[in-house]
Formats: structure tokens, C-alpha cells, sequence
């Protein structure tokens, strides 16, 4: 059973790093796009980054720079790098898997059909 889970989450000053795991287990990666999604308190919740399996990519201009995506093949896992945290960044991080095979990198929910259960990033002095 295809399951989706998040790690890296935590509390950091700003200025400073933290990198997101999306790990997936029973479920090969190498084929789908993932994406990258965040819901701040009060908010609607917005797109961060994707990545296609073809190595296209695409981030929300609030993060362009700072927030590189990656995947392992190997280990079926995709990773956020997040750099030079501000505390608007401070939110509770989703990763998601698109839901049909060499799709598009794109940040539109309805194009992720299966969601990890999240992991808060609190940017904090």
C-alpha cells in the first residue's frame, strides 16, 4: 500500500536551514512528478515546488532560489532544501504524487492525487 511520509520538520531561526524528506513505500517514484505543498494558520494552502520525473521543476516566486527540490531514484525519495527560512515560511509542509505518470511539473493541487500526512516548519527567533 502506497503510503507518503514527510521528516525534516522542526523549529528554526531566521536565516537558517532545514531539508524535507518525502519518502514513499509501496510505490515506485521514478515515473510521477511530486510536489511540494505548505498550509500557514489561516491560510489557504499554496504550492511550493515540483519536480517532474523528466527533472523539470517549478517553485511559487516566494521561495525561487532558496528552496532547491531534489529526488533520489534510489531510495524513492524526494527532498526540499530550504535556505534562508523566513518566519512566513512557517507552515505545516505536504508532499504529494501526481496522480497520472509523466505528468507535468506544475503546482496545481488537483494534478496530486495521493498526500503525505505533513510536518510543520516553525520560523522562529
Amino acid at each position: 500500500q502506497l503510503q507518503l511520509v514527510e521528516s525534516g520538520g522542526g523549529l528554526v531561526q531566521p536565516g537558517g536551514s532545514l531539508k524535507l524528506s518525502c519518502a514513499a513505500s509501496g510505490f515506485n517514484l521514478d515515473y510521477y512528478a511530486i510536489g511540494w505543498f505548505r498550509q500557514a494558520p489561516g491560510k489557504e494552502r499554496e504550492g511550493v515546488s515540483c519536480l517532474s520525473n523528466t527533472g523539470d521543476t517549478q517553485y511559487v516566486d516566494s521561495v525561487q532560489g532558496r528552496f532547491p527540490i531534489a529526488r533520489d531514484y534510489t531510495k524513492d525519495t524526494v527532498y526540499l532544501q530550504m535556505n534562508s527560512l523566513k518566519p512566513e515560511d512557517t507552515a505545516v509542509y505536504y508532499c504529494a504524487i501526481a496522480g497520472r505518470k509523466d505528468w507535468y511539473a506544475r503546482l496545481f493541487e488537483y494534478d496530486y492525487e495521493r498526500w503525505g500526512q505533513g510536518t510543520q516548519v516553525t520560523v522562529s527567533s
